[in-house]
């Protein structure tokens, strides 16, 4: 039998993950997955994903389906890097804070933790639009010779928003705990690239396989900031405090644009606007990703295995 080419994409599929503590979360179209590395050994948790896109038609809607699926990501990728932390040892866990153990005696363990959930992410969402759209404004907002100059006032604001995202990444990137949680982002990377390639998922087969992904979620991120860039072009205003609530009232059409152009450039990767459109994001996942070892890229491969639906292709992107 001939060996099967190790550059041949057989199909896209739409699994997709994210990196853990010491783990991997796989999500395919019917369950996700969380495979992680204890002191015991390896640990598995499959859960069914119940889609409300199903139940409302609306949310599956191109240009609305993005919103939906940036959200619901964000909230299951909280809970699912919150497990992998409780299951780490007990000397590398952080003590619960006042916070958390005032909620869980008036809550609650179970309810506790979807409140506790709920706030990170809602502190997730707001320190971003600090970072990304109320300080970038501000700063603009001080650089004399901008007022009347929109475009250039604009272009300001990208600039920031860029610097600030890059300078973000690379410090995070120097972390001892932050650098093996990109190496697990690696080992997703080259598992999801084997799998779309039809070979046998095995650590011989995933290790050569590339760790930049044109479908990668840090690559959408910056599709967001590039296209927020784009979009600020219209904002026509000088005053710093309107300008950053047409930049929130934009926000939601910026990402809906977002999702659908990764996904579109996901799908023709082959193409040569496609190639242009992901290469950004491709030269950002040099800081998202690193190298995996054969233990991270075991727990890739059995997440990955746990989510295949069994009608073939199913999971086509």
């Amino acid at each position: 039998m001939a060996k099967k080419d190790a550059n041949q994409v057989c199909f896209r599929t739409s699994i997709g993950g994210q990196a853990l503590m010491e783990g991997i979360l796989m999500r395919g179209p019917d369950k996700q997955a969380i495979v992680c590395r204890t002191e015991n050994g390896i640990v598995e948790k499959v859960e069914p994903l119940n889609m409300n896109s199903e139940k409302r038609p609306a949310l599956g809607w191109p240009f609305v389906r993005g919103i939906f699926i940036f959200i619901d990501s964000m909230a299951k990728g909280m809970k699912a890097l919150t497990y992998s932390a409780s299951l780490l040892p007990e000397d590398q866990q952080e003590e619960p804070g006042k916070f958390d153990l005032w909620v869980e005696k008036k809550l609650g363990s179970e309810k506790a933790e979807k409140v506790i959930i709920g706030a990170a992410v809602v502190v997730g969402v707001l320190l971003a639009l600090g970072l990304f759209i109320f300080l970038p404004t501000l700063i603009a907002g001080f650089i004399p010779g901008l007022e009347g100059r929109y475009t250039a006032r604009s272009l300001v604001e990208g600039a920031i928003k860029i610097v600030i995202f890059l300078v973000y990444l690379g410090l995070v990137a120097r972390m001892k705990e932050i650098k093996r949680i990109f190496s697990y982002h690696g080992a997703e990377h080259k598992t999801i690239f084997c799998y779309e390639k039809g070979l046998p998922l095995t650590v011989e087969n995933v290790r050569p396989q590339s760790r930049f992904h044109p479908r990668c979620g840090t690559s959408f991120l910056l599709v967001v900031i590039i296209l927020g860039l784009f979009v600020g072009l219209l904002i026509q205003v000088d005053n710093t405090l309107l300008r950053i609530a047409l930049r929130l009232l934009l926000l939601p059409v910026v990402v809906a644009v977002a999702y659908e152009l990764n996904r579109w450039a996901g799908r023709h990767d082959t193409n040569i606007v496609s190639r242009i459109v992901t290469w950004p994001g491709k030269q950002l996942q040099h800081l998202t990703t690193n190298e995996p070892d054969d233990g991270m890229i075991e727990c890739a491969i059995r997440a990955m295995e746990l989510v295949i639906p069994e009608e073939k292709g199913r999971d086509a992107w």
